[in-house]
């Protein structure tokens, strides 16, 4: 499976941005997807998975800001973020995973850059 993620950029405080995420190379409706962000200089971190029902959860971070979804027939993942924060900045990087919790990059892209500035 390959992950391409798409729609990063450069933000202000308080704006919305769209990432996305197409796989190719296997229908990946079956799985159970996700997000996680590496913020300059840290650890990567949880953001955001969806079970292949819709099922969701979030970050504590993020949760009433951030909203994942899915389009199985498209092969996509999306993330919109609303009320960005500087601290949000990171390179947001979508994933496959086989298990649910905790969520794992069995299959990862290479990610797309937020940065929000204040």
């Amino acid at each position: 499976v390959q992950l391409q993620a798409s729609g990063g950029g450069t933000v202000q405080t308080g704006d919305s941005l769209r990432v996305s995420c197409l796989a190719s190379g296997r229908a990946v409706g079956s799985y159970n997807m996700g997000w996680f962000r590496q913020p300059p200089g840290k650890e990567r971190e949880f953001v955001a998975a969806i079970k292949p029902s819709g099922t969701t959860r979030y970050a504590e971070s993020v949760q009433g800001r951030f909203t994942i979804s899915r389009d199985n027939a498209k092969n996509t993942i999306d993330l919109q973020m609303s009320s960005l924060k500087p601290t949000d900045t990171a390179r947001y990087i979508c994933a496959v995973s086989l298990p649910w919790q905790p969520l794992r990059t069995d299959y990862q892209g290479r990610g797309t850059l937020v940065t929000v500035s204040s």
